[in-house]
């Protein structure tokens, strides 16, 4: 089996929570089994949180994720990961967002161009991930993704200067006359994607602590120190 990056493994064994997101129950329909998260009319039992926990744990080190205090805080962090997931996914459904196969098939053929043929059901097998499963959780983040750009994204403002500026800094070649301020067309997108991305991620954490406030969320801390 070829070995991968921890990186990789670990994109891999996130998308793989979201499949845990697809399933969440209805609370008037709740599992007998004890709730770990609640958010509106949704919640995540304890025992697929745990499953969800056990693949989580592949993204660290094995020497890691055996420590205790290590443990409580890959969980904590779990919880609050997938109570704003919850949440996204309750906002898409207000703002009628939804994803389509041929996203994903798209989403899918772009990730697979920077790795060998099979590489993505290697890793799944060696995992025990299902493929279809894991396909349904790259779906629900791709579906997070599109309510974040559709909040975040239409509302942020690139400049003409704010193009240049990344441009002198990242683009410009040392040889290139100082007085040369044009972007090149060709670059001039590829720019305003990544100040984009780089502005809606400096943004998320306000947004999301007032988006929040919206959604009544519980969390069964009991049954989380366990």
């Amino acid at each position: 089996m070829i070995r991968y990056s921890i990186k990789f493994v670990s994109f891999i064994c996130i998308l793989w929570v979201g499949v845990t997101l697809i399933g969440c129950s209805d609370v008037e329909h709740k599992q007998k089994d004890e709730y770990l998260i609640k958010v509106g009319n949704k919640t995540i039992s304890v025992a697929d949180f745990n499953k969800a926990f056990e693949v989580a744990k592949n993204a660290y080190p094995q020497n890691s994720i055996e420590q205790p205090e290590v443990i409580r805080k890959v969980r904590w962090r779990l919880v609050q990961q997938m109570t704003e997931e919850m949440i996204l996914l309750q906002r898409a459904e207000e703002l009628g967002v939804t994803i389509n196969d041929s996203e994903v098939e798209k989403t899918l053929e772009e990730l697979k161009k920077d790795y060998p043929d099979n590489v993505f059901q290697e890793i799944l097998l060696e995992y025990a991930i299902p493929y279809r499963s894991w396909r349904k959780g790259l779906k629900t983040r791709l579906l997070m993704q599109k309510v974040i750009a559709k909040e975040l994204g239409d509302k942020i403002e690139i400049t003409n200067d704010d193009i240049s500026t990344y441009y002198e800094e990242h683009f410009k070649d040392d040889d290139t006359s100082s007085d040369v301020k044009e972007v090149p067309e060709d670059v001039n997108n590829i720019i305003k994607n990544i100040l984009r991305k780089e502005k809606m991620e400096k943004a998320y954490a306000s947004w999301i602590e007032e988006l929040k406030k919206n959604y009544a969320v519980e969390i069964n801390k009991k049954e989380l120190e366990k």
